[in-house]
């Protein structure tokens, strides 16, 4: 029994120093333009599950024990913020914009503070320019900054249409294995990205989307988790007291 007690304790410590830290990784962003916020899900048994070796399971009682089952990114939109500058996209609906590396790699954001880079390309400003938006027709030439975002995506300016912004349908309930965060607001969505006919979605250029973090809430979680691996901490010194007694004792 108290061994159990001891794993049961340990395990705790392990999940929620893991909980933690995806909590205060949302805290962190919670002023990053397009950021998700990560989720932890946990799964309970009603046997005692002592992970070794190969994750082999052994047995010897039932009580529950609660371990960490995946985290996953909560891709529900958030508030906009305006700010009247041409270079900031925002949009409502579950669709994201398309951004390209240096290296031809694909990832999808909401972070629509954009900017141009020395060549004139619409960008993503906060990676210095490596990162170009993507059209229908590639990069997104812009030149200058007189130009007009359409709700439907087309970017006009003068001389008529720029280009169309490429657009990637990700639902909000799509699965955490689909939805693969690289950074901080960029995404690689490996799911069906197939537009039902049906889905509607709006651009608003001169407003950016905030985080859908809720400060309030997470920094309460965050206390609520340090107290409970505090608690469990002090469970493992207190089983440690006894055990080294019991050593004592069997020493006499």
């Amino acid at each position: 029994m108290q061994m159990r007690g001891f794993y049961n304790a340990a395990q705790a410590i392990i999940v929620k120093q893991r909980e933690l830290n995806v909590v205060t990784n949302n805290i962190q962003n919670i002023n990053t333009s397009g950021y998700r916020k990560d989720e932890v899900t946990l799964n309970t048994f009603m046997d005692e599950l002592i992970w070794v070796q190969r994750r082999r399971a052994t047995h010897s009682g039932t009580f529950q024990q609660t371990y960490v089952e995946e985290s996953r990114t909560n891709l529900e939109q958030s508030s906009l913020e305006a700010t009247f500058s041409r270079f900031d996209f925002a949009i409502l609906g579950n669709v994201y914009f398309n951004v390209n590396d240096k290296l031809g790699n694909t990832f999808q954001t909401r972070a629509g503070q954009f900017e141009l880079d020395g060549e004139g390309y619409l960008c993503f400003g906060k990676t210095g320019g490596s990162q170009r938006v993507q059209g229908l027709n590639g990069d997104i030439y812009i030149g200058s900054d007189d130009f007009v975002v359409e709700p439907d995506g087309t970017i006009i300016n003068n001389d008529g249409v720029i280009d169309s912004l490429l657009l990637t349908y990700i639902p909000f309930d799509a699965p955490a294995e689909d939805v693969r965060k690289v950074a901080d607001s960029l995404f690689l969505y490996v799911g069906d990205a197939v537009m039902p006919e049906d889905e509607v979605y709006e651009v608003v250029q001169g407003a950016f989307e905030k985080s859908n973090v809720d400060g309030n809430k997470e920094i309460i979680k965050a206390i609520e988790l340090q107290r409970m691996f505090e608690a469990n901490s002090s469970i493992i010194k207190a089983f440690e007291a006894i055990n080294n007694k019991t050593a004592d004792m069997a020493k006499l």
